[in-house]
């Protein structure tokens, strides 16, 4: 609805009212189509309706097919759950995640089901505290597609989930603990003042984020914290930072749970190298050179980009060309078995610069960057044996992800 008031001419002190209705839709349906080159082809499907009943309240369902992100969830949100303006979101889904990397990473499924509750609180326009707690599960099948999965699948995994090989060590005959759950508390606020969120200029968004598993077989806790800052060199270049960190570690006498580690590794966080594949790494299995990437308890990322206009394309918001520069990695504790020389290289940055293109088109938002790894890994092996001591880095210089809808 929108009103407008307009003075009457020769009469100051009334006012002509004028009240326009614009009736909108309430509901959508959203059939998609995927692609990255991280998750390959990936369909997607949603349907949402702001005013479910007539009660005011959202609901929404989100079907994701990736080959390596399944996932199911269904979503409804009260906004107005108090008349203060606290809102209120309860979240139900099913996710598999598969590694990117089978014969690298392992061909392991990994099911994640759980529920959990969530409520915002709006301190100021810009300010948003938010609270929740869940219950979770998560299924673990470390056989997968591969007969050699006794070989294949990361330690780190068989360890966690008390697994066990025949005497072959090709096949993995179960697992102790094929499945654990827990009780997640969460914590987090957000603020933001930037002036657009898909073609920001000015402004910056801060979130943080506090994770405490309280219950059940996973105890731990997990946080980190993001930051972005954008400048408007003038009406035609920006220039933006972005800094994430991370922490995370077991409580009490708990291991924590390995799939809830940090990542980094191609586009979000380090172009240039394969995502998700930095950090600490899995011994070295058969048929493998350089070990299962596993992620780390603690994280460091910096990015620093300037856009300008598109050659040819004007000052047009939605197609840009930009030039970044990226440094960090995850990292996690020493392992027994891991070398001095191991240990430092898993501790060491890794850094890129590159450039690349971002368009809003008409069937959905694209990005594309070529990156140039300055700071990376490369490969040492032992002199008498031949072996493998230091795997090198998977290097990836062309990423891009574009989402389509029809």
């Amino acid at each position: 609805m929108n009103v407008e008031t307009q003075e009457v001419p020769g009469s100051p002190d009334q006012v002509d009212l004028t009240v326009n209705v614009a009736e909108k839709p309430t509901g959508s349906l959203q059939l998609g189509a995927g692609y990255s080159s991280s998750d390959k082809v990936a369909l997607t499907f949603g349907i949402s309706q702001e005013n479910v009943f007539g009660s005011g309240n959202f609901l929404g369902v989100q079907v994701n097919t990736s080959k390596y992100n399944r996932t199911l969830s269904l979503t409804t949100t009260d906004p107005y759950f108090t008349k203060d303006g606290i809102s209120r979101t309860i979240s139900v889904y099913h996710t598999t995640t598969r590694p990117y990397s089978a014969s690298e990473d392992g061909d392991y499924k990994l099911v994640n089901q759980g529920a959990t509750i969530r409520f915002g609180v709006p301190f100021s326009e810009i300010d948003t505290v938010f609270f929740g707690i869940g219950l979770e599960r998560y299924a673990f099948d470390p056989n997968g597609s591969s007969v050699y999965a006794g070989l294949v699948t990361p330690n780190s995994y068989l360890n966690y989930f008390q697994c066990k090989k025949d005497a072959t060590g090709f096949l993995v005959l179960g697992c102790d603990q094929k499945s654990v759950w827990g009780v997640p508390l969460s914590i987090g606020w957000g603020r933001d003042s930037r002036d657009s969120a898909l073609t920001p200029t000015t402004g910056r968004m801060q979130r943080a984020n506090v994770e405490l598993g309280v219950g059940g077989d996973m105890q731990y806790i997990k946080t980190n914290y993001q930051y972005q800052q954008f400048f408007a060199i003038n009406k035609q270049y920006t220039f933006s930072v972005n800094g994430e960190v991370g922490y995370a570690k077991a409580l009490g006498n708990k291991v924590y749970p390995i799939f809830k580690n940090f990542y980094a590794g191609g586009l979000g966080s380090i172009r240039g190298f394969e995502q998700n594949s930095l950090g600490p790494r899995d011994v070295p299995l058969f048929g493998q050179t350089d070990g299962a990437a596993l992620g780390g308890t603690k994280k460091a990322i910096f990015n620093a980009e300037l856009s300008t206009p598109f050659p040819g394309a004007g000052n047009d918001r939605t197609l840009r060309l930009y030039g970044f520069f990226d440094v960090g990695n995850v990292f996690g504790s020493r392992a027994a078995n891991v070398t001095d020389a191991q240990w430092s290289a898993q501790k060491k940055l890794r850094a890129s610069v590159g450039l690349g293109v971002s368009w809003i088109s008409p069937l959905g938002p694209l990005r594309l960057a070529y990156a140039f790894p300055i700071k990376s890994q490369k490969e040492v092996t032992d002199p008498q044996t031949g072996l493998v001591t230091i795997p090198k880095d998977r290097i990836q210089r062309l990423q891009f992800q574009i989402g389509t809808s029809f």
